[in-house]
C-alpha cells in the first residue's frame, strides 16, 4: 500500500520536519529557507526565517535564522538523522525592498547566516538559489530532497 504525500504550506517563522513524505510549499522574498535532507532515511525538513540574528530581547523565535537553522538541525536529529548524513539546499534572500540606503539588505544577511551556520555544523550546501531581485516559490519534496523553484515577479 503506497503512502500518500501530504501537502503543507510553510509560513514565515515556522520549521517543518516529518518522517512521512510531504510536499512543503513556501514563498520567499528577502526571507531564506534552508532545506535539510537525509539521504539515508529519506526524510527532510525546512525552515523559513525572516531576519538573520536575534538580539536577545523577547522570546527566541525561528523567525530568526540563527535560531531557525539550529532548531531545524535538532528536529532532523530528533527524527533519527545523523548530522553527517544531512545535506542542505538554501533559497531566497532576494533584495525585494528598494531603499535609499544600500547598507540595508536583509536578504544578504539571511543568506550569510545560512552559509556560516551550515559551514560551522559541517553540513554541505549542495544547491542554492539565492540573492537577486525576484522572490521564489518553493515546492520541497521531503522524501526525495527535490526542490522545485519558480521565480515570482515583484509586486507593486
Amino acid at each position: 500500500m503506497a503512502s500518500e504525500t501530504t501537502e503543507f504550506y510553510l509560513y514565515p517563522g515556522v520549521i517543518f520536519a516529518h518522517r512521512e513524505p510531504h510536499i512543503v510549499t513556501t514563498v520567499l522574498g528577502s526571507c531564506v529557507a534552508v532545506c535539510l535532507w537525509d539521504s539515508v532515511l529519506n526524510i527532510g525538513g525546512i525552515n523559513h526565517y525572516m531576519l538573520p540574528l536575534w538580539n536577545g530581547n523577547g522570546l527566541s523565535s525561528p523567525k530568526y535564522g540563527i535560531i531557525a537553522i539550529q532548531k531545524l538541525i535538532e528536529k532532523m536529529q530528533d527524527l533519527g538523522s545523523k548530522k553527517s548524513n544531512l545535506k542542505a539546499k538554501v533559497f531566497g534572500g532576494a533584495k525585494v525592498l528598494q531603499t535609499n540606503t544600500s547598507h540595508l539588505d536583509i536578504g544578504k544577511g539571511n543568506i550569510h547566516i545560512a552559509e556560516k551556520l551550515l559551514e560551522e555544523e559541517h553540513i554541505p550546501i549542495i544547491s542554492a538559489s539565492v540573492g537577486g531581485e525576484q522572490g521564489r516559490k518553493l515546492r520541497f519534496f521531503t522524501n526525495t530532497g527535490i526542490v522545485m523553484v519558480k521565480a515570482v515577479n515583484r509586486i507593486g
